[in-house]
């Protein structure tokens, strides 16, 4: 659900810069999209990010969170400047839908019980077959469903926080029962924003491609979707043009730069800001409630973290402008 705006300034965007993400063109789009990709058993995650990147010809290609060759399901793959947000879907919550295969026959009452007891934070070792250091860490367990029992065949759903081993959540479950389990089959049916009925088959990109090449951009433009999805149901604020590229270049955003703003951000809370043209320039952490930001004049509001939009995409017009403030103090934070 999206949070409701408040207004803090008035202001007109400039037409001749920068662009809503869906008017960008399709050499426009590789540069900042995600493709959804149903990644098939067999090869790694890092691999399919690879053959993406190649089928469109460009120079970065990442994938938000790994699912170990044996598994199937959502696999975001961002292009470009996208990659840089990778890591924010790697940390989002998942889901995925299972096979565990039971060792011993258990009543549904008792695994029903079980599995609540692994809802919450728990403790978990990567398994020794996976792509990272195998250390105990703390992950979080959102819900698990039972979805049907057929004897010790077991289908259920998980979500949860990224980064936990579902391989080793069965066998945990396994071991409180007593009689031990293993996981037999899984897919991921959600990363972050995205689900499963977004992911496509790489076949089916390749086709798009080879469209593309013929002349029709039409199927491949549907599939790359714009960076801004990444940040979907995060809370935002929307900038002044002027502002937009002292924060292409790292600064800080200063109050006076403040457009929009969503009504409940809490101090410390990570945002997206974005032009009023929605589009993402940077993803930062604020140095106010919204409360703060709708009462004071000047100002940091946010600090950034990443930033997504190249430089230039705006005007510069606050480098050779030292204003100051009320006391006569210098101030470099654009207004």
């Amino acid at each position: 659900m999206t949070s409701p705006m408040l207004r803090k300034a008035r202001t007109a965007s400039d037409a001749r810069h920068g662009k809503r993400p869906e008017e960008r063109s399709v050499e426009e789009r590789l540069s900042k999209c995600v493709i959804v990709i149903d990644k098939p058993m067999g090869p790694t995650s890092h691999q399919v990010a690879s053959w993406v990147r190649d089928m469109l010809g460009v120079e970065k290609a990442g994938h938000g969170g790994t699912l170990d060759p044996r598994v199937t399901g959502v696999l975001p793959v961002g292009m470009g400047n996208s990659v840089r947000a990778m890591d924010y879907i790697h940390e989002a919550g998942k889901k995925y839908i299972g096979a565990m295969r039971l060792h011993g026959d258990v009543d549904d009452a008792t695994l029903h019980a079980a599995a609540q007891e692994f809802i919450g934070d728990i403790f978990q070792t990567p398994p020794v077959r996976s792509a990272v250091k195998r250390a105990l860490r703390i992950r979080k367990v959102y819900s698990i469903d039972i979805i049907e029992k057929i004897e010790r065949d077991v289908l259920l759903q998980v979500s949860c926080q990224g980064g936990t081993y579902i391989r080793s959540l069965c066998v945990d479950i396994g071991d409180a029962l007593g009689v031990g389990a293993h996981m037999q089959d899984l897919r991921r049916v959600s990363a972050g924003p995205f689900v499963e009925s977004q992911a496509i088959p790489l076949h089916a990109l390749r086709d798009a491609v080879e469209f593309w090449k013929e002349g029709d951009a039409k199927e491949l433009m549907q599939l790359m979707l714009p960076i801004e999805s990444i940040f979907s149901g995060w809370k935002k604020v929307l900038v002044k043009d002027s502002s937009v590229d002292s924060l292409c270049h790292g600064a800080p955003l200063a109050i006076p730069g403040l457009v929009e703003f969503s009504k409940d951000i809490a101090k410390g809370e990570r945002v997206a800001i974005y032009t009023t043209k929605d589009e993402i320039i940077a993803s930062g952490v604020s140095m106010m409630s919204s409360d703060e930001i709708a009462r004071i004049k000047d100002g940091i509001a946010v600090r950034l973290e990443r930033v997504f939009m190249e430089p230039g995409t705006y005007p510069m017009n606050w480098a050779s402008r030292v204003e100051k403030d009320a006391q006569g103090r210098p101030r470099s934070e654009p207004k």
